[in-house]
């Protein structure tokens, strides 16, 4: 009986307790996990792992279709990879960062090297490709 419970317990923490979740940032935790921008004018990623960020507004209608596609993708993915969401509206100094005009815009930075910007809708199988062939992340 003991075993069994043991072997529950051990399920639940590897079904949940492993699995990253998409985390909303501002600007302050921008500088901390992906670039500090004030520190170092060119591109220097910091991260610890590849990661998507997705930039967005409440009010936009393709920001909401792919919203389920990047849930899956991080529930997909797990720790190999994080997915950040920056709202526009609340942090428009990021967005002038990266010259974004249109929203959805994604920003897929590999461990190492340059990010590349994607802009516009993408369904689940086109992000899982973008994540193969730019994040270089399998399953």
């Amino acid at each position: 009986m003991k075993n069994h419970l043991i072997a529950i317990v051990l399920l639940f923490i590897g079904l949940t307790g492993f699995s990253q979740k998409i985390v909303f940032i501002d600007e302050a935790t921008f500088k901390s996990k992906v670039w500090n921008y004030e520190q170092n004018s060119t591109w220097n990623f910091i991260g610890d792992k590849p990661m998507i960020i997705d930039f967005y507004a409440d009010w936009c209608q393709p920001c909401k279709m792919i919203a389920p596609h990047l849930a899956a993708i991080q529930a997909e993915y797990g720790n190999k990879l994080q997915v950040y969401k920056i709202n526009t509206d609340v942090t428009p100094a990021l967005a002038n960062l990266f010259k974004i005009r249109s929203i959805p815009t994604l920003l897929f930075i590999p461990a190492n090297g340059d990010y590349k910007q994607i802009v516009g809708y993408r369904s689940q199988e086109q992000f899982e490709e973008l994540v193969s062939s730019i994040l270089k992340v399998e399953k």
